[in-house]
């Protein structure tokens, strides 16, 4: 049985959010000449991100598309030259082959898309990823020489009784710390994403399609966000 769109892009997402993690972790261990060690805790932090912000971005990508429709039905240069030319007997074999109408790229949808994805979609998700991971960073802090605390003992963490508590997370410093790196991230972002909301706005059609080339590009992206919140 197939997964609804939603359900199968949120999958990939938190697939793709792991492989980055543990490349992130791959690259750390490689450039200070450690043996990689694998931490579990913070690719299950980034998996946990994925699943709760995949879906409202899916519903945000689809309003999204809906409002501002990325293509639209116009006529074909064939059609337009048959219709110059008065020939109905043309026209009329156009339209039996299905030749009649083709989509065009609306440029100016694609312009606003782009221009709300860029503006109001990267504020909320770059404040929010912050936001979520300082919170369960402080939650599921593991202080030196403490049980469990090391990286081959994560596995056994997750799974220990205790492992997130937010009562520990002090909300005026996760806020602070997301202020504060709010800009730099966002910046860091209008480096990458706008080429990528570009092709996905206007090569890719389904909004299937266009989570799976963001997941994809998302890896790259995904390796520096797991550098800067292992900082």
């Amino acid at each position: 049985m197939a997964f609804p769109p939603i359900v199968t892009a949120t999958i990939q997402s938190a697939v793709l959010a792991a492989t980055s993690n543990l490349l992130a972790q791959g690259l750390t261990a490689y450039q200070n000449e450690l043996p990689l060690v694998i931490d579990w805790v913070p690719v299950f932090q980034f998996v946990i991100f994925s699943l709760i912000s995949v879906p409202p971005n899916f519903l945000w990508q689809e309003f999204l598309e809906s409002s501002f429709p990325a293509y639209h039905m116009a006529p074909t240069s064939a059609a337009v030259a048959s219709a110059a030319a008065n020939d109905e007997k043309a026209l009329e074999q156009e339209e039996e082959e299905g030749k009649l109408v083709e989509p065009k790229l609306n440029i100016t949808n694609t312009a606003i898309k782009m221009f709300l994805d860029q503006t109001v979609g990267a504020a909320v998700n770059t404040f929010l990823f912050s936001l979520f991971m300082h919170s369960i960073q402080a939650a599921m802090v593991r202080p030196l020489g403490a049980p469990l605390s090391n990286p081959d003992k994560s596995a056994k963490y997750l799974f220990s009784r205790g492992a997130i508590d937010y009562s520990k997370v002090d909300w005026t410093t996760v806020v602070g710390r997301s202020r504060a790196e709010f800009y730099p991230i966002l910046v860091a972002g209008w480096k990458v994403w706008p080429i990528v909301s570009l092709i996905n706005f206007a090569f890719i059609k389904s909004i299937e399609g266009r989570n799976l080339v963001g997941g994809l590009a998302g890896v790259g992206w995904g390796i520096y966000m797991s550098l800067l919140a292992a900082r």
